[in-house]
């Protein structure tokens, strides 16, 4: 599903503009973004967590020259789904 479908899912459940369910979408996303920037995750009851993740330093290597390479500490985004989502799709969704 790509965000437009769902702004238009949205919009045909709400009764809503479809401009502004996409300024919605939009202004969701980029708090979310910017909680993210500052160090903060961001807990959503019932849906799930966007959580920050710290990756250490490793060693990795340069397959094409055959070398070794410091791959920096770092830190990335995740999801979490809450337990009542995940127990949602287990139960709902069958595997094509």
């Amino acid at each position: 599903m790509t965000k437009a479908e769902i702004v238009s899912e949205i919009s045909d459940k709400t009764g809503i503009e479809k401009v502004a369910v996409m300024a919605t979408v939009e202004a969701f996303m980029d708090s979310i973004i910017n909680a993210m920037e500052n160090g903060n995750n961001v807990y959503l009851r019932g849906f799930g967590s966007f959580v920050i993740k710290e990756r250490a330093q490793k060693t990795g290597r340069n397959i094409s020259k055959n070398t070794t390479i410091i791959i920096p500490a770092h830190n990335i985004p995740a999801f979490k789904p809450s337990k009542s989502f995940v127990e949602s799709i287990k139960t709902k969704v069958k595997v094509k």
